[in-house]
């Protein structure tokens, strides 16, 4: 308010500076003295457009702070009423996908039950990444949403054109990177997951092929396919990462031709993309079949579903993520006018990634005594059993000074061709858009 007062002395100020000019110029001419001279009236004129036009500047920006004012008096009025905080989310598949969709309804269901003034509407499950534009205008305009959150990669530009035509709702999309003063960006990032995880893979393989079922090329699935391949060959150097691409992140067809094609071809270990626990369930079968393969899960709890194949895998916690975001709003400290900076990069160290096929197992136990036994040789550890490799990993890489990254140079890619300097870390920028294959993985992007 003290802004606000600010502006209106000024105001006050510059209309009787004005005032006075004016006054001045059109105050009425003796007859002795005759007209006023050309010169002192040019200048007069020019004092005077210039104080209008900054006038006018400050009656526009004495609305925009009314504006605000307005907004922040609102919400402060719907907290003091209790007015409920309504919130939507939009999954790109069902939510019985038991992956990505699945994992972000937990969430949902989470921040349900743990805030009383939060409305969370049913979400709208398996919407097509051309048609998200009209569910985002069925939960602003018809069900009266003051947050919705998109949850695809796909539907990053239709999130952001929601923003502009709704400026004073607040929206979240989930693994993009174009932001505005209404939209925000958040993600739960697993690199350093599935790096643990090709530790396990290049330990336990047999036949020094591993395989990876990837949904789509994107930047997000290069970047974990990468992290894997190079957990594999820091424990086994001459083993290799071969891609099946099926262009879709719930098809557990795809995902069953594509795990049993990389087996035929002698893969006999496998970590995935794709939203369902299929991959689990092919390897499953396989080692009922006498024939061991061993598997990595994804984003949900898959080892139920291969106790005998499930080694570990990659958990997420978008519920921390949910909470903190959705108390913000709430508080007020988020607005449709701040967000343009807001980007959550979260992983073990906040919490919202967890290295297991089942929450609070990360590595199952059957294959405890075989990760035991193998040993590989590090720099700074010396010699190290593989198990407490991943768990010193994992330990370094949850501290508060991440004491290790993966992305930790020198890194090659497939030509041979240094990408990341020897000690230097990849930025995140470079992360965020890595479009490359380091060495040791079998296949094209794209």
């Amino acid at each position: 308010m003290q802004k606000v007062w600010g502006y209106a002395i000024a105001t006050l100020i510059i209309g009787l500076v004005i005032g006075a000019a004016v006054g001045y110029v059109m105050k009425p001419i003796p007859a002795p003295v005759g007209m006023v001279p050309k010169a002192d009236f040019d200048a007069l004129k020019s004092d005077y457009d210039n104080t209008k036009a900054q006038l006018d500047k400050v009656q526009t920006d004495l609305a925009a702070e009314q504006a605000k004012t307005k907004t922040l008096e609102a919400e402060i009025e719907k907290l003091k009423k209790g007015v409920p905080l309504k919130a939507a989310w939009i999954y790109v598949g069902p939510i019985g996908d038991y992956g990505w969709s699945h994992a972000h309804e937990q969430g949902r269901l989470y921040v349900q039950k743990k805030f009383p003034w939060l409305e969370a509407l049913p979400p709208a499950e398996a919407v097509a990444e051309a048609d998200v534009d009209r569910y985002l205008d069925r939960f602003v305009v018809e069900e009266g949403a003051d947050i919705v959150f998109t949850t695809s990669f796909g539907y990053m530009d239709a999130t952001v054109a929601a923003g502009g035509k709704y400026p004073n709702k607040i929206f979240f999309h989930c693994s993009g990177y174009k932001r505005t003063p209404n939209v925000g960006t958040y993600f739960a990032e697993f690199y350093q997951l599935y790096y643990l995880n090709g530790l396990m893979a290049g330990a336990l393989t047999k036949s020094g092929k591993v395989g990876y079922v990837a949904a789509h090329p994107i930047p997000e699935v290069v970047r974990h396919i990468n992290a894997f391949a190079l957990g594999v060959r820091e424990v086994n150097p001459t083993a290799e990462v071969h891609v099946r691409w099926l262009y879709a992140w719930y098809d557990p067809t795809k995902a069953r031709l594509a795990a049993e094609a990389l087996i035929a071809e002698g893969c006999d270990a496998l970590a995935f993309t794709e939203d369902s626990p299929t991959v689990i369930e092919v390897g499953q079968e396989y080692c009922e079949k006498g024939q061991t393969v061993y598997t990595f899960s994804h984003y949900s709890p898959m080892q139920r579903f291969g106790e005998d194949s499930c080694v570990s895998g990659q958990l997420v916690h978008w519920e921390i993520i949910y909470e903190d975001i959705l108390a913000k709003v709430r508080m007020g400290i988020y607005t449709n006018t701040n967000l343009e900076n807001v980007d959550y990069w979260w992983m073990l160290r906040e919490g919202a990634a967890e290295l297991g096929g089942e929450i609070g197992v990360p590595i199952n136990p059957k294959f405890v005594p075989a990760l035991k036994e193998k040993t590989v040789t590090d720099l700074l550890l010396g010699e190290i059993s593989v198990y407490d490799l991943v768990m010193t990993r994992l330990e370094q890489m949850s501290e508060e000074t991440v004491l290790f990254d993966p992305f930790t140079g020198p890194i090659r890619d497939q030509a041979g061709t240094i990408r990341i300097e020897a000690g230097r870390r990849a930025s995140h920028d470079e992360l965020w858009l890595m479009d490359y294959f380091v060495e040791g993985v079998v296949g094209t992007v794209g």
